[in-house]
């Protein structure tokens, strides 16, 4: 029975299924919070970031042994933890910033969504970073993977601090609307860190599945811009985001195109 189950887990159409219920929660988000207020947010988040990790920890089922897919599952959410941890505790690698109490339960400070939120994107991140330049570890895909990454945050930060989920202390002049700078140097940082790890765990990023990647990383584009810019009242995160996140979208369909 375990066998079986594992084995349509391996399937694309149970990928594809998650992924189409974790879209079709983050577009009620708006129509939860028009109906039911800022406290629907909570749910609303939770339920997001739950399908989407929830794809991401499929991605690595679908691409690896089951075993070796969970040990760096387990490496991913736990060294962002840790990250994130560290970094709410002294400022770095990201600056200094807390969490506030509205995303619930936290272990030491951190909201458990948080380090989900690492491992339903760092998947999608290595498929299309390894479609663009390939795996291997090179320093050249653990570049393009810290910059496809961290593209995902020049949405989500401005978003989350604008919902008060987490608050930057003391931000400088020198900022992205109002988020310190030095927080993107953390994330590229933290996101070649924590990629070595998981490759020192057996991650093969050539072994990820490209298209159900394309798909996912595509439509975290396509909602979090026209979310920002529609909804949100975030016109200027929207616009840098489409841009930034829209670059490896294009390059990649292209490649993957060409190469059929």
């Amino acid at each position: 029975m375990i066998h079986h189950l594992l084995s349509r887990l391996r399937s694309e159409w149970v990928l594809y299924g998650i992924v189409i219920l974790w879209i079709l929660a983050m577009i009620s988000v708006p129509i939860q919070r028009w109906t039911s207020g800022d406290e629907s947010l909570r749910f609303a988040i939770t339920l997001g970031t739950a399908l989407q990790a929830a794809a991401g920890l499929l991605i690595l089922i679908y691409s690896f042994e089951t075993r070796k897919a969970l040990i760096i599952a387990g490496v991913v959410v736990i060294a962002a933890w840790l990250v994130e941890f560290t970094g709410s505790q002294t400022g770095f690698p990201f600056g200094a910033y807390h969490y506030t109490g509205a995303l619930q339960p936290q272990i030491g400070g951190v909201p458990i969504l948080i380090p989900l939120a690492w491992l339903m994107m760092l998947p999608v991140s290595w498929g299309i970073s390894a479609a663009l330049v390939g795996g291997r570890g090179s320093i050249a895909f653990l570049t393009v993977n810290a910059l496809v990454f961290t593209a995902w945050d020049l949405f989500l930060d401005p978003q989350m601090v604008g919902w008060g989920f987490w608050v930057w202390q003391d931000a400088p002049a020198a900022n992205y609307f109002g988020i310190p700078l030095t927080n993107y140097l953390g994330w590229l940082l933290a996101s070649i860190g924590i990629t070595v790890l998981a490759m020192s765990a057996g991650m093969r990023p050539e072994k990820i599945p490209q298209i159900p990647a394309l798909v996912i990383y595509a439509a975290t584009w396509f909602l979090e811009a026209f979310g920002l810019l529609l909804f949100w009242g975030l016109p200027g995160p929207a616009l840098v985001g489409a841009v930034a996140m829209g670059l490896p979208v294009v390059l990649t369909a292209r490649k993957l195109y060409l190469s059929r």
